[in-house]
């Protein structure tokens, strides 16, 4: 049986936050921090203006002040930096923190925030490739000496880097995404899959989201590793994560009153859909540690990136919740 593990979701609106937030989940023995690689959002909580602070660049300034916790970005379009640059960014990074990096990659999504920093925007088909394309780059990088790769987008010949990732053979690679193709992608080249609704508009549609219920993650797993038996890996050895968000309570009707609350806040209307969602961590803390447990043993979901909307959540985790996962 795998390790259980628990990554927080670090606010990227302004830097004390986050690291206030990093040094507490530390303290309380989480896992790992994550920061998504945006260089700005549009949603219910956030519009352009909000400041949001570039991924790599914040993450190595936590590392600096952290000493355990593992450092994770959740997850890094292949089209915001050429690859062979992305590697010697992970691979500095790992050296900053001592080997405690966990690269995060995907496809990208996010069609505005192309079109502001004036990256081309091609097919969901097409970014895939390029996703496929930039990890080989990425491996490349990483481990040989001389490091060359010719492929349909991305070509390096002899792109030295020194040094190497402190992470032997290189940091483990999160491939985020829950498409046939990307899947593909994840059997044959991920260590973790992280498993999250389709996004095929170039915008998330919360409708469509909550369609992504438990028994299609579950198909979607069998997927995986179906793809993973034909591409000759062990299924055993890709690891399976998703992202939730926590709203939990030790009695009921506060616990019903957050996922109310926020529910109409995200102008959600199936109330009950949402709180089936593999998206959410929902209820008092004995149900949530009863759907926890269901992930693991029903899905093989070993590692859980949460989100804390409510000022106290990380630490009623942490100490309420955690414990039963992590002795």
């Amino acid at each position: 049986m795998r390790q259980i593990k628990f990554a927080v979701s670090l606010p990227n609106h302004d830097f004390a936050a986050a690291r206030a937030m990093a040094e507490r989940a530390e303290a309380l023995g989480y896992h790992s921090v994550s920061m998504d690689d945006h260089f700005f959002m549009r949603g219910l909580m956030e519009t352009p203006q909000t400041p949001h602070l570039e991924c790599f660049t914040a993450l190595s300034a936590l590392a600096s002040v952290t000493k355990r916790v593992r450092l994770v970005q959740m997850v890094t379009s292949m089209s915001y930096r050429n690859p062979a640059l992305l590697a010697k960014i992970t691979s500095t990074l790992d050296h900053i923190s001592g080997g405690r990096v966990t690269v995060g990659v995907g496809a990208g999504w996010f069609r505005e925030e192309y079109a502001a920093y004036g990256f081309p925007y091609p097919s969901n088909a097409e970014r895939i490739d390029q996703l496929a394309d930039g990890i080989k780059v990425l491996k490349a990088m990483w481990t040989q000496d001389e490091p060359t790769y010719h492929g349909r987008y991305f070509k390096i010949e002899k792109a030295w880097n020194f040094p190497k990732p402190a992470q032997k053979p290189h940091p483990p690679l999160v491939i985020g995404g829950s498409g046939k193709n990307v899947l593909k992608i994840t059997a044959a080249e991920g260590d973790i899959a992280n498993l999250i609704p389709p996004i095929k508009r170039g915008e998330v549609d919360l409708k469509d989201a909550l369609k992504f219920d438990k028994p299609e993650l579950a198909r979607r797993i069998e997927t995986l590793r179906s793809y993973a038996k034909a591409a000759g890996r062990d299924p055993g050895a890709i690891e399976i994560s998703g992202n939730s968000y926590v709203l939990t309570a030790a009695d009921k009707s506060t616990a019903e009153a957050m996922v109310q609350a926020t529910a109409a806040a995200m102008q959600v209307s199936d109330i009950e859909a949402a709180r089936r969602s593999p998206q959410v961590l929902a209820g008092t803390i004995d149900e949530v540690k009863r759907e926890i447990r269901s992930r693991i043993e029903t899905l093989g979901v070993t590692y859980f990136f949460l989100g804390f909307p409510m000022p106290d959540g990380l630490e009623l985790f942490a100490k309420e919740i955690m414990p039963e996962f992590t002795r």
